[in-house]
This record gives structure tokens, sequence and C-alpha cells, in this order.
């Protein structure tokens, strides 16, 4: 990004994010509203005194060098879970302070190796350093304060060229333009790809310099992903079909769908045929709440169906909303409640249920039509 670029970004970041707050909430229920908002004080009472987010229920002291597990990739989903429904780092309220907090823990304690690779300091691998790109592309410009977004910017910079890096080490056919588990992993699944595809294009545009190959390769990669019969030109035999977790097979479920009905939007593919059928397929397909990765699946469910407009994002929203208020526990979290995404916690769940429920709130870049 130019010197010219962080300049506007540093003086008009606070305009931004005004603005944003100004935007009213769209026909939000008020059954939505005060889960949101059950949601949202249970998250900051989660907040340990470094300023870190997770499920620990222990006050214990941490070092720099040892931080808990996953607690820079957790804290991240709760930055950008309170964002999304207008809680801003440097707000003057709780909210706010707590969000700044959580902020300052993944800046100062979050240490990026000589590489930028943000994943190994919380061992949360490539899913982490995705997440926490991501969240800082999102709250930079937002935080009302220049020398947090002089450092975030730093730190941004350094985190995408490491996603590039690893996006180009050499790969098989059906895997180039993928991402896996860490930066010099060989092979892809996209549900890693999707978090540093859409960190890459939130850093594009914020103004970061992402070459336009990086993107095309993963849009690429995505469609690879798409399990469809193909004419000799190409396009799709069916009017439906599912994206799966790896190229040219794997499970196809409605999470590795949702998560590529998303990206490729994200990215500017609204009218590819692989969006329409993906589409079509989450329409014949609704979730459950003991679906397998519920949580995640539906936060790009319901963010990927509001992107594509119409009765997709009508029949995604009323389902979103059904599921999730009658889910939600009487202290204000989720809890994940299938297979392996139980070990993720409770954090994570309520993060994502709160990225799903804002699509009203328009309040993250990254989402915003």
């Amino acid at each position: 990004m130019s010197n010219f670029r962080l300049i506007l970004t540093l003086l008009l970041g606070p305009l931004l994010a005004t603005t944003l707050r100004a935007q009213q909430p769209d026909r939000i229920s008020p059954a939505v509203v005060q889960t949101v908002n059950r949601a949202v004080t249970w998250l900051v009472s989660q907040q340990k005194p470094a300023g870190y987010v997770n499920d620990d229920k222990s006050q214990i002291d941490i070092a720099r060098d040892r931080i808990p597990s996953h607690s820079g990739a957790m804290t991240s989903l709760a930055i950008m879970g309170l964002a999304s429904v207008g809680h801003l780092p440097g707000d003057p309220t709780p909210e706010g302070e707590a969000a700044a907090k959580a902020l300052r823990f993944v800046l100062d304690y979050v240490e990026p190796d000589d590489t930028g690779y943000l994943g190994r300091a919380d061992r949360s691998r490539m899913y982490g350093h995705g997440i926490m790109t991501l969240m800082m592309t999102e709250i930079i410009g937002q935080t009302q304060d220049a020398e947090t977004d002089r450092l975030l910017h730093d730190r941004i910079a350094n985190a995408i060229q490491l996603i590039l890096r690893a996006q180009n080490v050499a790969k098989s056919d059906a895997n180039r333009g993928g991402w896996r588990y860490e930066p010099q992993s060989s092979d892809s699944d996209i549900s890693v790809s999707a978090w540093q595809f859409l960190a890459l294009r939130a850093a594009r545009n914020a103004g970061f310099d992402v070459p336009t190959d990086a993107i095309q390769n993963a849009i690429a990669y995505l469609k690879r992903s798409y399990q469809v019969k193909r004419d000799a030109s190409g396009q799709p035999l069916e009017d439906a079909a599912a994206f799966s977790y790896e190229p040219y097979g794997g499970r196809q479920t409605f999470s590795t769908t949702s998560a590529g009905l998303l990206s490729l939007q994200v990215a500017g593919e609204y009218d590819a045929p692989e969006v329409l059928g993906a589409a079509r397929w989450l329409m014949r397909h609704a979730p459950e709440i003991s679906e397998p990765w519920f949580f995640y699946g539906t936060y790009y469910y319901a963010q990927g169906m509001f992107q594509r407009g119409g009765d997709f994002a009508a029949t995604a929203r009323q389902i979103t909303e059904k599921l999730l208020v009658e889910s939600q526990s009487s202290d204000g979290s989720w809890y994940p409640r299938n297979g392996n995404e139980k070990s993720a916690g409770a954090v994570y769940a309520t993060a994502l249920a709160l990225l799903s429920l804002s699509v009203h709130y328009h309040f993250l870049p990254i989402y915003q039509k």
C-alpha cells in the first residue's frame, strides 16, 4: 500500500467508521436484536485480563512466548463478531473497550515469526493466520488510533506476503492456487483456503498490493472444488451441485458449499455458474443445528446467500435466525453440538453466530455488497 493510500486510510478511517455506525439495521426483529445483545454481553464476559477471549475459566498470567492455544484466532473471531454488529475498537463503550483490548492482545502477544507467519505463535496454523489477517484488514482504519493503524498496516503487509508465498508452493494441478494447514503444505483444502482468500480480498479492498494472478489462481482452485459434470467447454451440466472439501473429490457438505459460495462472490464472481449452482443446492439442503461444522458453515451460508440476494437471501435469513435464536443458551452463548466442532468451544460458536446474524448490520466491509 502506498504512503499516500496509508495517509488516506489513517485520515478517513474515523470518518468511515462514523458513516458505518450511522447506517441503520435493515428490519431486524426484536428477537434477533435481543439475541445479538445477549451474545455480545456473554462474549465480552469471556475476556481475560491479558485481553484474549477464550473458553478457559482460569485467570492465569500468560507469557508472550507461550500464549494459550488458538487464543489469537479465537480473539480475532470475537473481535470480528463484535465489530460485525457495531462494537468497534475504540468506541467509548464497554464493548468498544473490550474490542480494543482484544486487538492489543493480538498485536502485542501474537508475534509473527520472521516470515510473517502468525499461526505458529498460538498453534492455530494457517487457519489462525487467515482469520487474524482477515480481522486486521477489516479493522484497519476503524480504530480511531493512528499508531495502532500503522502497526496493523505493517502486520497485515507481512501476513499477506506469507499467504502469497504459501499459495506459490509447488503443488499438483488440482491443488494449485489453494492453501492447507502450514505455509509449506503441498496440498490444499477449501476450509483453509477460504480464510486465506477472504483475507487477500479484504486486503486488496483496503489498498494492499495483492497480485491479480493470486486472486485468479484462487478462483480457479475454488471452481475445481465444485463437484459437477461439465460439457466440453467446461460448463456445468447440472443446475445445482456442491463444493467438496478437496478438489475433484472429498466430502460435499453444507459447510464446504457455503464456503465456496461466499468466497467466489467476494471475488466478484456473482453470476458464475458455480455460484448459482451452489446457491440452488443450498436451497435444497437446508442446514440443521446438528449439522457437522454447523457454526462454521452457517457463517458462510448466511453471508453467501445474502450476497446472492432475492429468495436465496430471504430463505437463508429466515432459517439462520430461527435456528440461532432458538438454540442460544440462557447465558447468551452457543456451543457446538456435533463432532470435531465441539472441541472448538463456545467462544468460537458464539463469534460465528454473531457474524451469521450480522448480515443486515453492514459494518464489516468484506461482507458488504
